[in-house]
This record gives C-alpha cells, sequence and structure tokens, in this order.
C-alpha cells in the first residue's frame, strides 16, 4: 500500500533533500562500490534477464535512472528543463565522447560523427554539445507506460521529480562516484522521500517501508536491491541494447543542474 505524504514547497523541499545527502555523500570517504510499487493494475510481471540490475553493473563508476509514469522521453526531457528544439538523438558512446572531451580537442576526435557534417555540428553547438563539454548528458526512452531516463555521472533529474510525477509516479535511483546511492520517490507531483537504500529506515520525508514497502535485507548492495525491487513491482525491464542505442538527448550546464 502506498502512503502519500504532501510536502509543502514540494520542489524545493526536494532540493534541499538532495543537497542535504549530497553534502553527505561527499563528506565520506571513497568506497569500493558498484553499482514490486503497487498501484493500480501496472503488473506485467517478471522480471527477466535484461531487467533493471544490470545497471549497476554497465555505469560502473556512476549513474542515475529516473522514471517517469505516462511521460514520453521529450516529455520528460522537457518537464527536466530541456528545450526540444535541442534535443538530439545520441547513442550512448557519443554522449559519453562528448562528456569526456576537452574543449580544446578538435571536433575531428569525435569517432561518431563527420566532423565535415556543418548541418551536424552546427545542431550539436546550438544544443550545447559543442564546442564546451556539458555537465551532463540526459538521454531519454520509453517502456510499458514510462519514461526512463540515464545520466552517466551527474543526478540532473532528481530535482525535477515532482514534476515528473504529475501522471503518477516517479522514481530516480542514483549511485555516485565514491560508491554512495539515494533513491527518490515522488506521487502525483508530491515530493514523497529520499532515502539511502542500504539505510531505507532513514528519509527526508516518508520512510522507505511505509512509502513503498521495501526494506533491504541481506548483503546485496543497495541500489541493486532497488532496483531488483523496481523489477518486480513494476514489470520495468530495460534492455542494454536499446539504452545503448540513439535516445532523444540534451545538455546541461552548472546553471542548470542547481
Amino acid at each position: 500500500m502506498l502512503v502519500v505524504g504532501a510536502l509543502p514547497d514540494r520542489e524545493l523541499a526536494y532540493r534541499n533533500w538532495v543537497s542535504v545527502l549530497s553534502d553527505r555523500f561527499c563528506s565520506q570517504g571513497s568506497s569500493s562500490r558498484r553499482p514490486t510499487v503497487r498501484e493500480g493494475g501496472l503488473m506485467n510481471r517478471g522480471p527477466t534477464e535484461n531487467g533493471l540490475r544490470w545497471i549497476a553493473d554497465a555505469y560502473s563508476t556512476s549513474f542515475t535512472l529516473t522514471l517517469g509514469e505516462g511521460l514520453s522521453p521529450d516529455e520528460l526531457l522537457r518537464r527536466v528543463g530541456a528545450d526540444e528544439r535541442h534535443i538530439v538523438p545520441l547513442t550512448r558512446s557519443a554522449a559519453y565522447e562528448l562528456l569526456l572531451r576537452d574543449e580544446a580537442d578538435h571536433i575531428s576526435d569525435l569517432d561518431f560523427m563527420d566532423w565535415e557534417d556543418e548541418g551536424a555540428v552546427a545542431q550539436l553547438t546550438s544544443a550545447g554539445f559543442l564546442p564546451a563539454p556539458p555537465d551532463t548528458v540526459v538521454r531519454a526512452g520509453s517502456v510499458a507506460g514510462w519514461a526512463y531516463a540515464l545520466e552517466e555521472f551527474h543526478c540532473h533529474t532528481g530535482a525535477y521529480l515532482a514534476a515528473l510525477s504529475e501522471r503518477g509516479r516517479a522514481f530516480c535511483v542514483h549511485r555516485n562516484a565514491k560508491g554512495f546511492s539515494r533513491v527518490g520517490y515522488a506521487c502525483r507531483g508530491d515530493a514523497v522521500t529520499l532515502f539511502e537504500p542500504d539505510l531505507p529506515h532513514l528519509a527526508n520525508g516518508v520512510p522507505a517501508e511505509a512509502a513503498l514497502g521495501f526494506v533491504h535485507h541481506g548483503d546485496e548492495l543497495g541500489d541493486v536491491a532497488f532496483l531488483r525491487f523496481l523489477e518486480g513491482e513494476l514489470g520495468v525491464c530495460l534492455s542494454w541494447e536499446a539504452t545503448e542505442a540513439k535516445l532523444p538527448a540534451a545538455a546541461f550546464t552548472d546553471a542548470a543542474l542547481g
């Protein structure tokens, strides 16, 4: 049973939660870590070999997975601040290249594009991917009534969960480069809870067990345990192949990251 707690100034509250936990994560030492919610009849149960847990391995340095119910990929990107004109289809490897390049590098070093294609260069430049690398790239897709977003290092989408949940529910699972993780959950426009999946009873908002029925048992890493939980409760499964292929993508800078 879901317990939805309405919070005053919900967007500000959520941003404050993110800030508090982010400060806590960054102040702790590095750790060698790698990386179902019932409502109505959305069950299409049976996690497959694709599932969600593989994300914790495939994005081993840091990752953010965000899910928004009833949204299209473009809607998700717009709700986290993207200009529709600046949404560009990118593969994961292309986004990775753009994130890691140096502004001084010549664009001919980009393997995924023809640097002499003036149209492609102009598109990426106007969208904020060039000439300076963006701070984060959010790529979005859709599966079984949900939009999902993946980020390689940052957690831009986490501050927008309330907006992403206006048609139902939204989840954000983030693990930072030091191996610490957090989960955010919002429902029908209200931020409900933000917690560490290894310690789900310690939450900003409604405790994880009351809000979601999530209790962490055993030795499994907290973020992996929560991804497993979502597999079972939502029946949402992403394939590695789909997430590696071209997906609508938007670039964000420090100013947008907030």
